[in-house]
């Protein structure tokens, strides 16, 4: 057969995989093989047997070739193949001899003599190599060696910043503290064209930094442009609309304690992309802390019709239980969760709430113990574990394992207050104090949901009798919640304890409005309305 009738059975090859006829696509591909017997045309040919899903069959032709052992891309697919097969010890033998350090570095590797294949490439490729290394990361992760996968999905992302894959497996299973993603970012070596990308994925790391340095991120993008013509407002691109970017920004809210202006920026995105799977926890997310239980009940009848097979549908029925108090039901769908995807973290932080919720310690603490083993990069498992042991007044363990949080991420605030209130339990008031402090300052923006952390560093100072600051943290408390009976309280009792008694039992009326049978309050009223009675006779003055 003539070269330009074999090149226009490529050309159909080609054609009948870009529009999935992959039966006709293994046909025309097995013919042009046998015609040539060129590496390039079997290498088409087990492309199309693997689109088609005979990954055996695939598998035999590659490893039939005298050249996939001293070619890449021939190992490669065949490694691909085995994959699919979970065949994951085989699959790393076949990706041959390597070793990775800790930092991503790969060493020892064999030179081979790498053939390009692909007539009809584009002008950028993924490095095989990186490539390579994913592969690996993710057999040795599903042979639960989360170390070593770890270490090759650094290996895979510092071969080639455009493998998203080995970055995104690093980041949504939590394999690397804060500290570790900030380090392995910038040690990333970006293309001059690859700017937003860079900034990009400095949006999707943990977002612990200040809000102004956050904000500046989004803006950033979202102003980036690709100009090429510059007299033609045509050629403008933004990312100002990306479903991934503004998937991002409500992650960044619900994680600043904004779950109002989460939920409606992911109400929104789902509006327009009903199936954004990472929208769609940020969603689930944001409507429990919000209490909205028809979102929830809706969300996950949708999810489980969509996707039976995923544990975000489960994890969706789950949140809608733990949402109306049903725990019992809520664990056993946090349950199922883990069991489809046991690295979803999410899930098993759930199921370990959902036993905590009912005072059922043991169980909630094995659950924490397995998420703080699967997730070495997230420290939730560990503040919780903290709370378990805070709860049942254990506070010396309590506050290792909140010093163990601090270390994986030292700039979550809530590792800080926790660490304050089991100082104050302690009656260690000058560190209750440095610790709240410390809390505020790690806050990008003080809000409600901040309001107890106010207040308990206005009752250090009270214990400290530092009155002067415990009232003006008081006041501070009350500028963020009108309604909290605790502020109230504690704003009279530290003006009784400066004997001004005025404005104590004013404060006191306005805590007992709220709970009007509070013994605390309605007792130091009473003593409130004598000492001033008493404060207000004059000891000289005679009684006829």
């Amino acid at each position: 057969m003539k070269e330009e009738q074999i090149e226009k059975l490529r050309g159909v090859v080609r054609d009948c995989v870009s529009k999935h006829l992959y039966s006709s696509a293994i046909f025309f591909a097995d013919k042009v093989a046998a015609f040539t017997n060129d590496p390039a045309d079997i290498y088409m040919q087990a492309q199309a047997l693997f689109l088609g899903r005979h990954y055996r069959r695939a598998f035999h032709l590659l490893n039939a070739s005298k050249i996939v052992l001293r070619d890449l891309r021939f190992r490669y697919l065949a490694a691909k193949c085995l994959e699919e097969l979970k065949e994951w010890d085989q699959c790393l033998s076949m990706l041959g001899d390597a070793r990775v350090d800790e930092h991503g570095n790969v060493y020892d590797t064999k030179d081979c003599n790498v053939m390009y294949l692909d007539k009809d490439g584009e002008d950028r490729e993924i490095n095989i190599s990186s490539a390579i290394c994913f592969l690996r990361g993710r057999a040795y992760e599903a042979l639960e060696n989360r170390a070593q996968a770890r270490q090759w999905y650094k290996a895979a992302i510092k071969a080639d910043p455009l493998c998203y894959e080995a970055l995104e497996c690093l980041i949504e299973n939590h394999m690397l503290a804060c500290e570790e993603e900030t380090s392995l970012l910038s040690s990333l070596q970006f293309g001059p064209e690859d700017g937003w990308l860079s900034s990009f994925y400095s949006c999707l790391i943990k977002k612990y930094d200040k809000e102004s340095v956050i904000e500046a991120k989004f803006r950033e993008l979202e102003k980036e442009s690709c100009n090429g013509n510059s007299t033609s407002p045509s050629f403008m691109h933004t990312l100002k609309n990306d479903t991934d970017l503004l998937a991002c920004k409500a992650e960044y809210y619900h994680q600043c304690g904004e779950y109002h202006k989460c939920f409606e920026l992911t109400s929104i995105l789902l509006e327009k992309d009903p199936f954004h799977l990472k929208c769609t926890l940020v969603h689930l997310a944001a409507a429990m802390e919000l209490g909205n239980s028809n979102e929830l009940y809706l969300m996950a009848c949708n999810l489980v019709k969509d996707y039976p097979q995923k544990a975000l549908s489960w994890f969706a029925v789950g949140c809608y239980y733990y949402c109306i108090k049903k725990y019992d039901q809520s664990r056993r769908y946090f349950s199922k969760a883990t069991s489809l995807d046991g690295t979803f973290a999410s899930a098993w932080i759930g199921y370990g709430n959902a036993y905590a919720a009912q005072e059922e310690g043991d169980q909630a603490m094995s659950a924490y113990r397995t998420a703080a083993r699967l997730f070495p990069g997230c420290h939730l498992p560990t503040l919780y574990i903290g709370m378990e042991y805070m709860r049942t007044h254990s506070y010396k363990l309590a506050e290792q394992f909140f010093m163990q949080a601090k270390t994986i991420c030292p700039s979550d605030p809530l590792v800080y207050n926790e660490l304050g209130v089991v100082a104050y339990n302690m009656k260690e008031y000058n560190k209750a104090v440095l610790w709240f402090e410390k809390t505020l300052a790690h806050i990008p923006s003080l809000s409600q949901l901040w309001e107890p952390t106010v207040v308990n560093l206005a009752h250090a100072y009270r214990k400290l009798k530092m009155y002067h600051e415990a009232t003006s943290c008081y006041e501070r408390a009350l500028t963020l919640s009108t309604r909290s009976l605790s502020t109230y309280a504690g704003l009279a009792y530290t003006y009784h304890l400066q004997d001004n008694f005025t404005a104590a039992i004013t404060h006191y009326h306005k805590a007992l409005w709220l709970k009007p049978d509070d013994q605390f309050c309605t007792e130091m009223l009473s003593l409130a309305i004598i000492d001033e009675g008493r404060s207000g006779i004059d000891p000289k003055m005679e009684f006829r």
